[in-house]
């Protein structure tokens, strides 16, 4: 079918046509060195970047571009941008009724370092979920000891209780062996948080 028939058809000028038959023949370099950058950082990112941040990232290296073109080369790479969901964290829904509540709710005491609360929680570090286990004097309100661990277990707690720098090391290292006792079958079943008199 000639190439004048065609392009009157669909009302296109010869001179559009061939130029589209030149660029498909023609590589374009700079483009190709884009969308390698594109995918390298995406790939870095570990699939979360998304046309913002990499626009950012190119732009702080020197190169200038948009948003917009980011994401046309984004969607010819066929990348897709995922956020991380939520933390995949298992409420309990029942006490546990072999682990013994010392404090019975009575949060007034007399003197410091009588009685200690603590708990953890998790916190986005960055990278990945971690867990935070912090011990509070109640008489001074005030954190005596805490420490963070990719896992919420016993170890945890006895970091938060004994490490070097927490302000009543001394006490600490008294009660330690009691705490220890009474905080591995709350901390290893992450069930809320346990006190210790």
């Amino acid at each position: 079918m000639p190439v004048e028939m065609v392009c009157n058809a669909f009302d296109i000028s010869r001179s559009s046509y061939y130029e589209y038959r030149h660029r498909r023949k023609h590589l374009d370099v700079e483009r190709l060195a884009l969308k390698a950058q594109v995918n390298r950082l995406f790939t870095k990112s570990r699939s979360s970047a998304g046309s913002r941040t990499i626009k950012g990232i190119l732009n702080e290296d020197g190169v200038v571009i948009g948003r917009f073109k980011v994401r046309r080369l984004m969607s010819e790479l066929g990348l897709i941008c995922k956020q991380p969901g939520p933390h995949a964290y298992k409420q309990a829904t029942v006490e546990r009724p072999d682990i013994p509540n010392h404090l019975a709710r009575e949060f007034t005491v007399d003197r410091p370092n009588q009685t200690w609360c603590g708990g953890i929680t998790y916190v986005w570090s960055g990278q990945r979920w971690s867990y935070l286990a912090v011990i509070l004097d109640l008489y001074a309100r005030r954190v005596v000891g805490w420490a963070m661990s990719p896992s919420p277990d016993a170890d945890l707690v006895v970091k938060a209780l004994i490490t070097p720098g927490n302000s009543v090391a001394s006490q600490r290292k008294s009660c330690s062996t009691r705490i220890r006792e009474a905080s591995m079958p709350a901390v290893s079943s992450v069930r809320g948080s346990g006190a210790i008199e």
